[in-house]
């Protein structure tokens, strides 16, 4: 025989699994919404991986390894430029250092954008995994169906 107890668990169980499917759905939703946001707007920059960059030379910069590869050809340049000195390590009157300064402004933003990338696919994934949680507890939860009365023998 069924307690209420055991009815409040059983919906309880099957309550949280639509929540925790639910939840995934949004975060597989805002995660792909913000993957996509990204690489159009890296796209809309129309910046192009450097000629002489280690990978990716030559593609567009919207997605994450574009990005990543056009930072560490901006940080040879402005190594080069600067004969291998850092912003702090040039005097301060120095032209290259504006120069130096600008690669790594463009360098963090790159980045940000690889980090951006990074934690939108998290997001993807941890709601996959909650999606999967929910359809569980939902499918292991008993159905409401009529036990048989017990026999009295």
């Amino acid at each position: 025989m069924s307690t209420i107890s055991e009815s409040t668990d059983r919906r309880s169980a099957k309550g949280l699994g639509i929540l925790i499917a639910i939840a995934g759905v949004v975060m597989v939703i805002a995660g792909a919404t913000t993957y996509t946001l990204v690489s159009q707007t890296l796209a809309d920059e129309k910046i192009t991986v450097s000629d002489d960059a280690r990978f990716a030379a030559g593609d567009d910069v919207n997605g994450p390894w574009s990005a990543y590869w056009q930072a560490d050809i901006i940080q040879q340049h402005a190594e080069e430029a600067a004969d291998g000195n850092t912003y702090a390590e040039l005097e301060q009157d120095d032209p290259r250092r504006e120069v130096v300064m600008d690669a790594s402004f463009l360098r963090a933003s790159l980045f940000t954008s690889v980090v951006a990338f990074g934690v939108s696919a998290l997001v993807v994934g941890l709601g996959i995994v909650f999606l999967l949680v929910g359809w569980a507890l939902v499918r292991l939860s008993p159905s409401r169906r009529a036990e048989p009365a017990p026999t009295v023998e």
